[in-house]
């Protein structure tokens, strides 16, 4: 069995007078860090790279979550199809993030392979990560 999950997504990034621009990003989970998700964003030559939690993800699908830095909600985009916002704040900046719902859910379907919901802290390995701690 694979130790991670990636999936390039298509997003648009709206701007505050609601324009949307094309983006990409790569979502990653990997079953030794199974509380997270990272996902990498691509605007030309830069990158941004964001890591939270994969419920935050999950829960936000169907009802707005998050609290802090991340908040993602559902909604319909534009065609009436199932939308996923995911709203990113730092002291650099904001962003919102247009996601398709289906292409999210397929990807945390593929982590609930890996690790399903509720078994996440019997894949952590706390030795290692209390070596990081104190390193």
């Amino acid at each position: 069995m694979p130790a991670s999950v990636t999936r390039t997504l298509q997003l648009d990034l709206i701007s505050a007078d609601g324009a949307a621009t094309p983006l990409s990003a790569d979502l990653r989970y990997d079953r030794h860090d199974p509380y997270a998700v990272t996902a990498c964003f691509h605007s030309g030559d830069a990158q941004v790279q964001w890591v939270f939690a994969r419920d935050l993800l999950t829960e936000g699908i169907y009802d707005p979550s998050g609290d802090g830095d991340v908040h993602v909600w559902p909604s319909i985009d534009a065609v009436g199809g199932a939308a996923t916002f995911i709203e990113l704040s730092s002291p650099d900046g904001e962003a919102l993030i247009q996601a398709r719902t289906d292409e999210l859910w397929d990807f945390l379907a593929r982590t609930e392979v890996l690790v399903p919901s509720g078994t996440e802290s019997g894949h952590l390995d706390v030795d290692m990560a209390l070596s990081h701690i104190f390193a």
